[in-house]
């Protein structure tokens, strides 16, 4: 008798046991389901795109119990987590790539204003080196406009550079080998100069005409020898005959003399145009060239 009352005790639980695991797996889904459902921005579990993640599913007694569904299941819980970690992944990666791309055009950019800054320096050095040669270029050019407006001033005024005396026979008009040495030596500096006359004035011993003639034909003679041997423009030659004209002496408290024999005086003469010429010429000569 005990037997059996054991014997049916076993058997009712046994059918019992899946009643009440039945019972187990359907009350959480009704307890969730008599809460509210709350808003995607009040939970936490939304992806990094917005969406929300999925609930888990209802396995039931045996599914959350047995061994074997555990790791399906574990993947399964996962699975949202690791969508979450590669979406965040690739917004790093964009991210990322925004910022290499930004700084490579921030340091493209930055190149570009260096160049044109180095650029302009450039520029602004060669103005500055423009100015600087117009600025001695004007100053030269003022410094010619002097020596010019000088020149200009005192362009009939002739200053004795050199002086020479040849001496006549009484009544001879032709040049000795010391007269035409002496003119040789005077002349010969004078080829391609200008700013010069010759003065020429011829002296004579007698009275009158007579001694004036004489003299004009020893002054001639002198004017001959230089147009002929040492191509002196005629346009240069001042001559005057002075006959027996007399000529002041040395010492002031002396008296003027006569002197006898015929005598010519060269005397050169030169104003400040060969000066000016002279340095025209030594002057250096700028020339810009345009910079690119």
């Amino acid at each position: 008798m005990k037997h059996r009352v054991l014997a049916t005790t076993l058997v009712a639980s046994v059918m019992a046991f899946p009643a009440f695991a039945q019972t187990s797996s359907t009350t959480p889904d009704q307890t969730t389901a008599s809460q509210p459902a709350q808003s995607p921005s009040q939970t936490s579990d939304v992806s990094a795109t917005g969406k929300p993640l999925q609930p888990p599913a209802r396995e039931g007694f045996w599914g959350r119990v047995n061994p074997f569904a555990r790791k399906k299941y574990v993947q399964r819980q996962t699975a949202p987590i690791r969508d979450r970690l590669n979406e965040l992944d690739e917004l790093t990666a964009t991210n990322g790539k925004n910022l290499k791309d930004a700084d490579a055009r921030a340091q493209q950019g930055i190149q570009l204003a260096s160049a044109k800054a180095s650029e302009a320096d450039q520029h602004a050095v060669d103005a500055g080196n423009r100015a600087d040669a117009a600025q001695q270029t004007a100053t030269q050019a003022n410094t010619r406009i002097g020596n010019v407006e000088q020149v200009v001033s005192n362009i009939d005024q002739y200053k004795a550079s050199n002086q020479t005396e040849i001496r006549f026979r009484p009544g001879q008009s032709v040049l000795s080998k010391n007269a035409k040495s002496a003119l040789d030596d005077m002349a010969t500096p004078l080829k391609d100069q200008r700013g010069y006359i010759i003065e020429v004035q011829g002296f004579s011993s007698g009275r009158g005409q007579a001694a004036i003639a004489t003299s004009q034909k020893m002054a001639d003679s002198v004017v001959r020898y230089l147009v002929e041997n040492h191509d002196v423009p005629v346009y240069r030659i001042y001559v005057v005959g002075m006959g027996n004209a007399p000529v002041a002496s040395a010492d002031a408290d002396s008296k003027t003399k006569h002197m006898s024999g015929g005598r010519v005086e060269i005397s050169l003469l030169k104003n400040d145009l060969e000066q000016l010429a002279s340095s025209n010429s030594a002057a250096p000569v700028n020339q810009d060239q345009p910079t690119k």
